[in-house]
This record gives structure tokens, C-alpha cells and sequence, in this order.
């Protein structure tokens, strides 16, 4: 469901970028989907980890999104505005790469816990390993990303170029997972 979800929100944020001075006014931005992307994506891999169902931290995996809904609705409500055209919200990336690193780093938990032989097996393995570089990488880009483009904007462009490599692996890891036999 996320494949077709990003492929749908990419395809429209280069659409907007490529043909903006062709739209209106008010849709001349694609930062405001960068928003959106990061919501879907984080309810997308939140519901991944959940259905996992690893008992040991079936707790924490299901109040990571509510403590994601309180924090998006108290920086949208007071700090930041959701559809701002000039920059998209740094936070709410920063804060998604976190939480996502927490289901990520749960799961290798886990994994090591238990006996088995060979960690990197299986379609899950890959989708977490995709996962886990992405938001590694991009963690500390989505954190600076607001405060570089005041300060260097050339900077920031070639530091988005970094997110860019990330997103490329991520989406390669996960396109190796259709194609590895699960061991389990």
C-alpha cells in the first residue's frame, strides 16, 4: 500500500516542481504534500510493525502512533502551520524518522533475542534494513534542513541530494524484499 501511496505522492510533488508557473497560486508549493507523505508513510510502517506482532514490545508499537498524533497536533495547533508553501515542517520529519528508527530498532531487538541463526532473511528483514538507512540518514537532514536553508541554501540543495541517495536505497531494499523466499 505505501509503494502505491509514495509513487502517487512523488509523481505529484514532481509534477508540481516541474509545471508550477502552469497552476494557480495556491498550488504552486509541493511542500505541503511532503507533509502528507510523512503522515501516510508513518500510519503506513506503524500498521507494518504492528502486524508483526512481536509480543514482547506489542505495547510500545501501538502508543508510538499516538504519541505521533499528539505531537502532530500540538506543533500544527501552535508552532508550525501544515500547509506553510515556503518550507516544509523539518519536525515533523525529524520526528518521523524517529519513531520510525524505534519500530526499526525494536525489531533488530528482537531479533537478536531470539535464536536464530541468520538475522538477514526474509522479505521483513529487507523492508526493515530499507527502512532503517532511510531514516538513519535522513534523521539529522530533516532536523537541520530548516535552519541550512536560512543560513545556506546551497547547503541545504545538496544535503536534500543526500535524502534523495537514501530514498533510492530505501526503495531498492524494498524492491529486493519482492523478490527473497521468507525462511520463516
Amino acid at each position: 500500500m505505501y509503494l502505491w501511496l509514495a509513487l502517487l505522492f512523488n509523481f505529484i510533488a514532481d509534477v508540481i516542481g516541474d509545471f508550477k508557473r502552469y497552476f494557480p497560486a495556491w498550488l504552486q508549493s509541493n511542500n505541503p504534500l511532503y507533509n502528507v507523505h510523512s503522515l501516510v508513510r508513518f500510519a503506513c510502517f506503524s500498521y507494518f510493525f504492528i502486524s508483526l506482532k512481536q509480543s514482547s514490545t506489542n505495547a510500545i508499537q501501538k502508543i508510538i502512533p499516538f504519541l505521533s498524533l499528539l505531537f502532530v497536533l500540538i506543533n500544527f495547533s501552535f508552532f508550525e502551520n501544515f500547509f506553510n508553501p515556503m518550507h516544509l515542517s523539518g519536525d515533523l520529519l525529524a520526528v518521523e524518522a524517529y519513531l520510525l528508527l524505534i519500530y526499526c530498532m525494536l525489531y533488530y531487538l528482537l531479533r537478536l533475542k531470539k535464536d536464530v541463526e541468520v538475522i538477514s532473511g526474509g522479505k521483513v528483514f529487507w523492508v526493515v534494513t530499507g527502512l532503517s538507512i532511510y531514516v538513519v540518514i535522513n534523521f539529522f537532514v530533516f532536523l537541520f534542513y530548516l535552519p541550512m536553508i536560512k543560513l545556506n541554501p546551497m547547503l541545504a540543495g545538496k544535503m536534500w541530494t543526500i535524502h534523495n541517495i537514501a530514498y533510492i536505497i530505501f526503495c531498492i531494499l524494498i524492491a529486493k524484499a519482492f523478490y527473497v523466499h521468507n525462511k520463516h
